[in-house]
């Protein structure tokens, strides 16, 4: 490493968030711009640990030593190069991932670990402001075709992957637009989706085909997309969400937390005004089901829109401030943390459940809920009720993020024939194929709920082994398996 001692004189720094009073006025990204000198330093971090656990921590397999490097000695170029033989978006993952290297960084073990996510992000951003990212076009075709259903992470990274290798690729999105959750699901001020479009455009460039507007299943069917293309790639994601089956449950003013954020960003596309959102936390009382990050992105957006009051309910106990014992390096521990939504206000409640949801003409005016004590039952959360705990509060909207539970079942699913798991999500085999040849199965749909991180991963290691199905070989890299689960 370029200074094998910056870990002895230099403390961990990440970026200064904008002022809270200021970002909340508007969609923006929350962070200020972090100085290169400041980056360089950090890099300087990386200690020369001669077994790199950052690298197995990550999915995707990132040279993270190779490019902390790269950056202190100025040699900015040669960082993006080796960032993007293991990751397709990095500006994505620089964003929106929550840093698995980080919690396997040998320097964690007893001082804060290296800044990697940063360090990433600034290397794919100072590429694109270079001009140094440009369109990689396939050198010749073989005059195979792919469809690719979902335009998400791993759709993306599975077509951009077999593009390049001279397959015809077409990406078929139900949407308006190209995205997935990036587009919908993820807010403007975590992910504006400028970034999003700029690498559409250099993914058009290079020649895969998108069509939106299309959903599989409904516009076309299975038969007909399994005729026209001699392999399809099933990235649809995990969308049938978790609902809460309590009294009330039917009152207006209760919503799925993907019914709710996907105006917001419609609104900052310029669709539609604020004023004309269906759903809208303005001048209202907020309660939130879900602690997760998609509540976050809800409590972001509710704060933004103007909500008289927002809380955050969680089942599960507040999490410790530090590591636990139960999660040792370099596993992922779940700590707790303060996302920027957080620090911009809302109360967040933990261990608690809700029992019912009370209604006046028609619509919620408040619900009810009480404490539980966690007691685990053959290694298993169950939530006993605490005694004298019952408590009202009023609401105007609840919005429910308690995560997925798998692929939508019928249309898609049903025509193409595919089998499910034992958690309900679409069964595939160890070369990525469905139970329906020719029919392999990327990201969350196959692996439920997880990490943009897997999902890239996958996507990249599914477009192998479609390669490796259409040519006989392939050269493109594979990182992980269909099966394989998080150091956790």
């Amino acid at each position: 490493m370029g200074d094998i001692t910056g870990f002895l004189h230099h403390d961990r720094r990440t970026p200064t968030r904008r002022a809270v009073p200021v970002r909340l006025r508007d969609w923006k990204e929350v962070y200020e711009p972090f100085p290169e000198e400041e980056l360089r330093i950090q890099a300087s971090r990386c200690m020369d640990c001669g077994i790199p656990f950052c690298n197995n921590g990550c999915p995707l397999g990132n040279l993270i030593p190779d490019w902390n490097d790269l950056v202190y000695r100025d040699h900015w170029r040669d960082a993006m190069d080796r960032l993007h033989a293991t990751n397709n978006f990095p500006e994505f993952t620089g964003r929106l991932c929550p840093a698995p290297c980080e919690s396997a960084c040998v320097l964690g073990i007893n001082q804060d670990p290296v800044t990697i996510k940063q360090v990433e992000l600034e290397i794919v951003e100072r590429a694109w402001s270079e001009g140094w990212i440009e369109p990689h076009r396939p050198v010749q075709h073989t005059g195979r075709r792919v469809a690719v259903v979902g335009s998400g992470p791993a759709g993306l990274a599975a077509a951009q992957q077999l593009t390049r290798s001279g397959h015809d690729v077409v990406v078929f999105e139900r949407s308006d637009r190209v995205g997935g959750l990036l587009r919908y699901g993820i807010p403007e001020f975590k992910l504006e989706k400028r970034f999003v479009d700029r690498r559409i455009a250099q993914m058009r460039a290079e020649g895969t085909e998108f069509r939106t507007r299309c959903e599989v299943g409904v516009d076309i069917s299975a038969d007909a997309l399994r005729a026209e293309f001699d392999a399809v790639v099933l990235a649809v994601g995990s969308t049938m969400w978790r609902d809460l089956p309590i009294p009330g449950r039917e009152l207006d003013g209760i919503h799925q937390a993907m019914e709710y954020l996907p105006w917001s960003n419609h609104v900052q596309q310029g669709d539609l005004t604020a004023d004309e959102s269906p759903i809208t936390a303005r001048d209202r009382h907020v309660v939130i089901i879900g602690g997760g990050d998609t509540g976050a992105d809800c409590l972001g957006t509710a704060l933004r829109q103007g909500a008289a009051s927002v809380h955050q309910f969680e089942i599960m106990p507040r999490p410790p401030d530090q590591r636990p014992e139960s999660a040792p390096w370099p596993t992922y521990p779940m700590v707790y943390k303060v996302t920027s939504a957080h620090e911009e206000g809302g109360e967040r409640v933990y261990a608690v459940n809700t029992e019912a949801f009370i209604g006046e003409e028609g619509r919620v005016r408040a619900l009810r809920y009480h404490e539980v004590e966690t007691v685990f039952v053959d290694g298993r959360p169950t939530f006993e009720r605490v005694p004298g705990t019952d408590a009202e509060l009023p609401v105007d909207l609840v919005l429910l993020a308690m995560g997925f539970v798998g692929p939508e079942r019928g249309g898609l699913v049903e025509q193409f024939g595919v089998e499910l798991d034992e958690r309900g999500n679409i069964a595939r085999s160890a070369t990525w194929e469905s139970s329906t040849p020719g029919v392999f199965v990327a990201g969350d749909a196959g692996r439920g709920q997880s990490l943009i991180v897997w999902a890239i991963a996958e996507g990249r290691s599914c477009a192998a082994a479609v390669d490796r199905a259409l040519m006989g070989e392939t050269e493109l890299p594979s990182t992980v398996r269909p099966g394989d689960r998080p150091l956790t």
